[in-house]
């Protein structure tokens, strides 16, 4: 079983914000956090909109930050901030398949379809920093290019530390099973991400030869997983960690904003319970903050602290 700094919690966008890295600290105070990816754009032109363009990361643990973009000086630019912001670790986001990144930003998974391109981002970020640079990418664009290992070796000439390889392709988005390589001639660290959700599946994840997992997914609504799969989690209040969080939230936030953002965690937070249905509804059609917290406090029973 891997050491719990071997465990990461996969960069999510729209999810693994500060509020949300905050309740997996208390959880799990030794894994490792990737924030959800950064423009590297909107970053270095210091845009006032994007609240995470400003956090500071002193405090957080081990933690990488996920940069993406096609601009290689940017990128390096954008490094070079986080660092100084307290980050631990730059990571590059080369597997992002949204439309909107991978084809009209020529960005995240599109560099998968050009190596050269990715090689001199990477050795750009490596420069730039002096702290570790590490890599999330997928198997390959789509089922006729699966060239993983190709970007794998350059990520090592460039002075890469490791990569997080998704087990799927661009093309195949977030559908289908993950599937894992085996990576045990890799030259640098891998680490496996997709579909990782069970002690036994982390096992089968040092047999295939990976330095690590990164979990994603199965994070949502659950944000004590990962000390889950380790096998230390002990029971808890739901209820209170949902207010928690939504307090977290709107601090960040501000209500005007947080509380729309805070919908779909109340919704896969309530997943599986009974009444999960009408309760998603209800909640979906809340715009106030202690409408909100009304609403959670009867759903599971418990006091808001207004």
């Amino acid at each position: 079983m891997f050491e719990k700094n071997n465990l990461f919690v996969a960069p999510l966008a729209g999810i693994t914000d500060r509020p949300f890295r905050s309740m997996v600290r208390q959880f799990s105070p030794d894994v490792s956090l990737v924030t959800e990816m950064i423009s590297c754009h909107s970053l270095v032109e210091q845009h006032k909109n994007c609240p995470r363009n400003f956090d500071r990361y002193d405090d957080e643990g081990n933690i990488g930050t996920q940069i993406f973009g096609a601009d290689v000086n940017l990128m390096a630019d954008a490094a070079r901030i986080l660092q100084d912001n307290g980050a631990k670790w730059i990571d590059i986001n080369m597997g992002c398949p949204v439309p909107k990144v991978a084809t009209r930003a020529g960005a995240g998974a599109f560099l998968m379809r050009n190596h050269k391109l990715a090689g001199d981002i990477m050795r750009a970020v490596v420069r730039a920093v002096d702290i570790p640079v590490s890599v999330k990418t997928r198997l390959g664009w789509d089922s006729a290019n699966v060239d993983w290992r190709e970007l794998v070796d350059i990520a090592a000439d460039s002075g890469v530390a490791f990569v997080a390889l998704h087990g799927r392709t661009r093309a195949a988005g977030y559908t289908g099973a993950a599937v894992h390589p085996d990576v045990k001639d890799c030259p640098i660290p891998v680490i496996a991400n997709g579909d990782i959700k069970t002690q036994d599946d982390v096992i089968q994840m040092e047999k295939l030869g990976y330095a690590g997992v990164m979990v994603g997914r199965a994070m949502l609504g659950a944000p004590w997983k990962l000390e889950e799969i380790t096998g230390g989690t002990k029971s808890i209040d739901l209820g209170k960690i949902v207010l928690q969080h939504l307090n977290l939230v709107i601090d960040y936030y501000g209500a005007r904003t947080g509380v729309p953002l805070f919908r779909k965690h109340a919704a896969w937070y309530s997943a599986g319970l009974p009444g999960a249905s009408a309760f998603r509804v209800a909640v979906n059609q809340i715009t106030d903050e202690k409408e909100l917290k009304d609403k959670i406090s009867e759903f599971w029973g418990c006091v808001a602290e207004i």
